[in-house]
C-alpha cells in the first residue's frame, strides 16, 4: 500500500490514476471537501493534518512500501514530514509537482518569500489584490492593512477563513471568498471591479491557474509580485504521471 498525499485537485487525480494501475493507496488531505473525488472513485482517505509521527505510525500500520507526495507545491512543511517519516520507516518517497509556468515581463517581480512580498508591496499605494490565500494571511494583513492601501483578500469560501479575517480586521467589502480556478476574463473583471492596483499571486503552476491571473493582471499593466516556489531538494522527482508511474515501477517491482 501507498501513503499518497493529495494536496490538490491534480493529485486527486494521480491518486485515481495509479488505483487504475493496481496499486493499493490510503491518500491524506486536510479538508472533507478535499476529499470529494477519492471518495467518488473509492479511494481510501483519512482528513487532517499529520505529524512525522502519524504519518510513521499509519505506514507502520498498513504495512506501507511507499511514499507518493503530491502535495501542493507551496506545502513546503507538508512535504518535509513526509520525507522524514519515509526515512524513518526506510521505504521510498516521490515527489510529484506540477510543472511550473514560465513568465517573462517587466511587470513582474520574484520573490522568495511571502514576507519579502508583502515588505516589498509596502511601498505601494492603492488597490492590492492578494491571491496566496488564507494560509500565510497574518503575514500580509501586518504589513499592508495601512490608510495608503487597500488590501483585496481572495480566498477559499469556508467558515475557517472568515473567521480568520475577521480577527486579521480585514472588512467584509475587501474578501473575495469564491472556489476557483477562474478564467482570464474573470480574473480581469476583479481587477477592473477592484481598480486593482497591485496583483500578489504565487506560482502555482497551470492547473492553479496562475496564468489566467497574472496574464489577465499584464492586459490591464498591472503590477504583479509573484512569490517563488519553496526550495526543496527532492530525490524522486517527477511533474507528470507517466514519471510519477515509472518511479513507482521501480520501487515496487
Amino acid at each position: 500500500m501507498i501513503l499518497f498525499l493529495a494536496g490538490t485537485s491534480d493529485a486527486r487525480e494521480l491518486a485515481i490514476h495509479l488505483q487504475r494501475q493496481g496499486y493499493s493507496l490510503l491518500a491524506t488531505v486536510v479538508t472533507e471537501s478535499a476529499a470529494e473525488s477519492l471518495r467518488a472513485n473509492d479511494i481510501a482517505y483519512q482528513v487532517g493534518r499529520l505529524s512525522v509521527n502519524d504519518m510513521v505510525a499509519i505506514i507502520q500500520k498498513h504495512e506501507m512500501t511507499c511514499v507518493v507526495d503530491a502535495s501542493h507545491p507551496y506545502a513546503e512543511e507538508a512535504s518535509k514530514t513526509a520525507m522524514a517519516a519515509a526515512k524513518a520507516c526506510d521505504i521510498p518517497y516521490i515527489r510529484y509537482e506540477r510543472p511550473k509556468e514560465e513568465f517573462i515581463s517587466p511587470l513582474i517581480t520574484e520573490v522568495e518569500d511571502y514576507e519579502e512580498a508583502a515588505k516589498l508591496a509596502q511601498a505601494h499605494k492603492g488597490t492590492i489584490m492578494l491571491t496566496t490565500g488564507s494560509k500565510t494571511l497574518e503575514v500580509f494583513a501586518k504589513h499592508l492593512l495601512c490608510d495608503d492601501i487597500r488590501l483585496i483578500c481572495r480566498m477559499l469560501p469556508n467558515l475557517e477563513n472568515m473567521e480568520k479575517c475577521n480577527r486579521l480586521g480585514i472588512k467584509q467589502k475587501d474578501i473575495v471568498a469564491i472556489q476557483g480556478p477562474f478564467s482570464e476574463s474573470l480574473n480581469k473583471s476583479l481587477c477592473e471591479q477592484y481598480n486593482v492596483t497591485l496583483m500578489i499571486t504565487k506560482e502555482s503552476g497551470k492547473v492553479g491557474s496562475v496564468d489566467e491571473k497574472i496574464s489577465a493582471a499584464l492586459q490591464l499593466e498591472i503590477p504583479v509580485i509573484l512569490i517563488k516556489r519553496p526550495k526543496v531538494q527532492y530525490d524522486n522527482f517527477g511533474t507528470s504521471f507517466e514519471k510519477v508511474t515509472q518511479l513507482l515501477g521501480g520501487f515496487l517491482k
